[in-house]
């Protein structure tokens, strides 16, 4: 199989035709960098000056697809170039033979080039001086630090920057590569015990239900019906209530996911302490019978956020919490509800004694949310009472019949 030549870009073709225009140019006016006659200038005359000029011109062209081949025959044209009068252009185009030469080739020479032209330039600098002691022979150390080195230390400059970027890009895309992974992993697992609770919770109650309802379609008998129809609606109303407790979790962000460990309304006293010991003066008056599970969760969110927020801030005074059973509001009256649980939190209104907490109103919108999921409402604002402005938190939450230990 026949190698391919290298193709040449096309940026690195407008940089040898300007290369070489410009050279020409400086050709054509007669401008040289050395007068003719002096004894380095083995080729005299103003024809000589063509062919380095036109080698490096041609090297240009392969400064990025091969620069250490156009670095090897620049050198060589350089050289040729200061056996004649020399031309300005030549000199500029071997200087960016360098610098691509270290930008664009392998690591190796990246960091090789410029050690060379490095140790070149102090030799330059240090070996002429000493041998023909002359002050000016230090320029011949400056000409070639300029035309060597400093495009060599600019092109390690520029390719460490550029492969710090590529670095960090890399690390970006393997971040967001991980991040994804984690999501995804997450998800499953999220699925998975979403799983489980479904087979523990639920899936108990729909097999009785299945096995009763079978049974009571088998049997010609009104009292084993009976029994079974009982059975069959007692299972169904706690794999209701479990399946919205399910439902109230996922959308619980508070970090309460597992079900076990669902707060219920046995513990408002416990949280109307911790409220007294973090300085609010808080009264309880709670008042309820049996009630669904996802109904206290609910509850017990809502008297904990509304302490929370009066904590943060409410002016001086009492704090008061009231539960209460009470008939189900219009229109859920016309669906059967048997009752509703009133939740009321109130707290003084107004500038308090030390510094006042940000809110986001991220709270106010999550105890509306789980009002809602409930088929309740939820009101908060300021209110005028006996006592002042106060700002009040209410809540009616529909109590089914599904309640455990409701009607059967």
């Amino acid at each position: 199989m026949a190698l391919r030549p290298p193709r040449a870009h096309r940026f690195d073709v407008y940089v040898a035709l300007a290369g070489l225009l410009g050279g020409l140019l400086l050709w054509g006016i007669g401008l040289a960098t050395r007068p003719a006659g002096e004894p380095i200038v083995l080729f005299d005359g103003r024809w000589p000056v063509l062919a380095p000029l036109t080698v490096m011109a041609g090297c240009e062209l392969l400064r990025r697809a091969a620069p250490r081949t156009a670095l090897l025959i620049g050198t060589g044209a350089l050289v040729l170039d200061t056996l004649t009068q020399g031309n300005l252009a030549t000199l500029l185009m071997f200087t960016d033979l360098m610098y691509a030469a270290v930008l664009y080739g392998p690591p190796a020479s990246a960091h090789r080039i410029p050690r060379i032209t490095g140790l070149l330039a102090v030799a330059a600098a240090v070996v002429p001086p000493a041998v023909w002691r002359k002050p000016e022979a230090l320029l011949i150390g400056v000409v070639i630090g300029i035309v060597m080195f400093g495009p060599a230390a600019t092109g390690l400059i520029v390719r460490t920057h550029r492969d710090a970027a590529e670095a960090a890009r890399l690390r970006a895309d393997q971040t967001a590569l991980l991040a994804e992974m984690d999501r995804v992993q997450a998800v499953g697992t999220e699925r998975a015990r979403m799983a489980r609770e479904l087979h523990d919770m639920v899936a108990n109650h729909l097999s009785a239900i299945a096995i009763h309802s079978t049974a009571a379609l088998s049997l010609d008998d009104p009292k084993t019906s009976r029994d079974a129809l009982a059975v069959i609606r007692e299972n169904s109303v706690e794999g209701l209530a479990e399946m919205r407790r399910l439902i109230g979790i996922l959308r619980d962000s508070s970090g309460d996911l597992e079900p076990a460990a669902a707060p219920t309304l046995d513990g408002l006293g416990a949280l109307v302490e911790g409220a007294r010991t973090n300085g609010l003066d808080v009264t309880l008056d709670a008042d309820h019978g049996p009630l669904p599970a996802p109904v206290e969760l609910a509850a017990y969110r809502i008297v904990q956020e509304s302490l929370t927020n009066a904590l943060k801030h409410a002016g001086p005074g009492r704090v008061t919490v009231t539960l209460a059973m009470g008939a189900p509001p219009m229109p859920l009256r016309q669906w059967g509800r048997d009752g509703s649980l009133t939740v009321s939190v109130t707290s003084p209104y107004g500038d308090r004694d030390g510094p006042r907490a940000p809110g986001s109103g991220a709270g106010l919108v999550g105890m509306r949310e789980r009002a809602a999921l409930l088929d309740g409402r939820l009101e908060a604002g300021p209110e005028d009472s006996a006592e002042g402005k106060i700002w009040a938190v209410r809540a009616t939450l529909p109590v089914t019949d599904t309640a455990p230990g409701g009607p059967a």
